[in-house]
């Protein structure tokens, strides 16, 4: 194939960037293309005389970048794919408002009669441009030359400009606008392009009233950019600004998923069976037709396309799958809009330039009086950001609606989805949906006040829910995405619970250990890190009760057990700091150290923690990890000394 590129018909070059593209859908083949440059022998057919080409090439490096992952991306930055890229992007900017191109022209470009070309050349163009992007927007999300380049040329310019069309290609508009965002992130340097017109195409595309999901996505897409770029937005216009963007995120998560799936597929079964029955009048009419044309051989022929009903709506409908694209959009939406609010959530704490100084005004009294709405629920506010986006979580229902979405998937629309090879995917898209609600729920849990989070009352409730999620079925949940963003809110919520002194009635000591025991088997260390964490919050509210002997016991021994048996030592210094907020204080906790031996076991276990510190620190962990293991260390070592006063006081 890869010789086939050069060949002088620009057929047989089209046809081999088509095979290469779907090839490279298949991952195991995709060293094979690399390892015969295959990115500099499609490069130059990015600026290819035929259309037909250019479009096919850029379609296979898109599906090279997004089927190859960082290293391969990178391979294609040394490979100077940005140079034909960039020009691409630029020419294709240039033309796309261009009038039709001369017959001579045309036939240069397409090799494709004057009459056809003219019919084809303005979607040519958008189609090679929607590639082109996708391409770029993958490039640029793994490499930072890629992001360098971005800037130094001013594709801005050229991208924002495709943005235009978005009233008629939402399509391509949606691929700019993922570009945009992955562009616009940590890139102080692109701040200074985003200009008064530039910012005025975001924003009119942000107000854009059509409502299909398609453009709820695009909606999203572009409020993430403005985001992106909040430091460019004077402060007196932040507050405004931050509220149209939690109003878009609010509009995304308030459709139900669930609904829309048993919805949409209805909608496409009940098209396929019109087809089917425009399909078979059509053939019907034919037969008849043919019939009086032998009769009457001077009959007028009947018009192509005039025969279909008029009252078939699969006319103006997309023939490929139009339902099952707007579920895609709309999860795809929510899942942006999720991960967009954890962003804001943990964003450094704004600026005195920035936002206007938190106060105790009556305004402030105002929205905790408002924390509750008839039938709303949980409603919860971000500390780190200011009064006015507070306000605009509270306005616009957030919390509300990320609570929601971390309730399991619709089982009729999971059954739909189940028994339809082509809608099977989206099985994956709504648990991805869930898993970033209750990573959301994690990033408010832990920027937020309790009274904002409703009090002691709306936190029992929602440590019901979470604990619902994990025990509602009969075997405890192996999902490593669901496991890690589960037991993370919870971590959180159990965290802020215990802070306050908040009865923790959400778990039987059983289920706990049920948990622990199931997440201490997985292969994901953060789950590891969660389970091993909830079970020492757990324990040292336990420990300040009575006759919580027993099942301090159970606790102890397990978290032993683990931090003398785990490979992470990240996981292992977690243990032992559960183990010293456990048996911290308390006869009972007392009671249960002497008699699972805890502080013989520790002092032999001390200089075993050191030396593998000193063998697997260096290389293996961050210096983050490395500080807290320090942390843990020191800890050690007073713990030690601690348990052995307890042990010289007289009872």
């Amino acid at each position: 194939l890869c010789p086939q590129l050069q060949h002088p018909s620009a057929e047989v070059r089209e046809y081999a960037c088509a095979s290469i593209s779907k090839l490279l859908q298949q991952k195991h083949v995709i060293p094979a293309f690399v390892q015969r440059d295959v990115v500099r022998c499609l490069g130059p057919l990015l600026m290819d005389h035929s259309l037909a080409v250019r479009e096919t090439a850029a379609g296979a490096l898109r599906n090279l970048s997004a089927c190859g992952g960082f290293d391969v991306c990178d391979d294609m930055v040394t490979s100077d794919i940005m140079t034909p890229l960039v020009a691409l992007l630029k020419e294709c900017s240039t033309g796309l408002d261009a009038n039709q191109l001369s017959p001579k022209k045309c036939k240069e470009m397409n090799q494709l009669s004057p009459k056809k070309h003219g019919e084809m050349n303005k979607n040519y163009i958008e189609d090679i441009a929607n590639e082109a992007i996708n391409l770029l927007w993958n490039i640029c999300e793994c490499n930072n030359t890629a992001l360098y380049i971005f800037n130094k040329e001013g594709c801005l310019e050229a991208v924002l400009h495709y943005m235009k069309k978005f009233a008629t290609n939402v399509d391509l508009a949606i691929s700019v606008a993922n570009c945009l965002q992955a562009v616009t992130e940590d890139n102080p340097d692109l701040l200074a392009s985003f200009n008064a017109p530039a910012q005025q195409i975001l924003e009119t595309v942000m107000l854009c009233p059509e409502s299909t999901m398609k453009h709820i996505l695009l909606r999203t897409l572009i409020a993430g950019t403005i985001w992106n770029i909040k430091d460019t937005i004077p402060p007196g216009s932040l507050g405004s600004t931050v509220n149209a963007i939690l109003k878009i995120f609010s509009e995304s998560l308030a459709i139900d998923a669930g609904e829309t799936i048993i919805h949409m597929n209805g909608a496409e079964k009940n098209r396929l069976k019109l087809a089917v029955e425009a399909e078979t009048e059509e053939n019907m009419t034919d037969i008849t037709e043919n019939c009086v044309l032998t009769e009457d051989d001077n009959m007028e022929e009947i018009p192509k396309g005039k025969l279909r009903r008029e009252n078939d709506v699969s006319d103006l409908l997309p023939s490929d799958k139009w339902e099952l694209k707007e579920v895609t959009a709309l999860l795809t939406a929510q899942q942006t809009a999720l991960e967009i609010i954890v962003n804001m959530c943990c964003s450094e704490d704004p600026s005195d330039d920035e936002w206007e100084e938190l106060s105790s005004s009556d305004e402030s009294d105002l929205f905790m009086e408002n924390s509750y709405n008839e039938g709303s629920g949980l409603l919860l506010s971000p500390l780190c950001l200011s009064d006015e986006v507070n306000s605009a979580f509270l306005n616009n229902l957030i919390p509300k609606k990320i609570l929601e979405k971390t309730a399991f998937p619709n089982s009729v629309a999971l059954d739909i989805c189940m028994h339809n090879p082509s809608w099977k995917p989206l099985i994956k898209k709504l648990n991805a949906v869930q898993c970033r609600a209750l990573t959301c729920l994690q990033s408010i849990l832990l920027v937020s006040d309790v009274d904002c989070l409703g009090g002691a009352p709306a936190l029992q409730s929602l440590a019901e829910h979470l604990s619902q999620l994990i025990f509602s079925k009969t075997e405890l949940p192996t999902d490593t995405e669901f496991l890690e963003a589960v037991t993370s809110a919870l971590r959180a919520l159990l965290q802020t619970m215990a802070s306050k002194n908040i009865s923790q009635q959400c778990m039987t000591p059983e289920q706990l250990l049920a948990l622990c025991e199931a997440g201490i088997q997985s292969s994901n260390a953060s789950v590891r890190v969660n389970v091993v964490s909830i079970l020492g919050i757990s324990g040292s509210v336990l420990a300040k009760g009575q006759d919580t002997a027993e099942t301090l016991k159970m606790i102890g021994k397990f978290l032993l057990e683990v931090a003398m048996k785990e490979s992470s030592l990240v996981v292992a210094g977690e243990a032992l700091d559960a183990l010293f907020d456990v048996f911290a204080d308390g006869k009972e906790a007392e009671k249960a150290a002497l008699q699972i031996k805890l502080l013989p076991t520790l002092k032999e276990f001390q200089p075993v923690f050191r030396m593998r510190m000193r063998k697997e620190g260096k290389g293996q962990y961050s210096t983050d990890q490395l500080c807290v293991l320090d942390n843990v260390k020191m800890n050690l070592r007073r713990f030690i000394a601690y348990q052995e006063t307890l042990g010289k006081t007289p009872t």
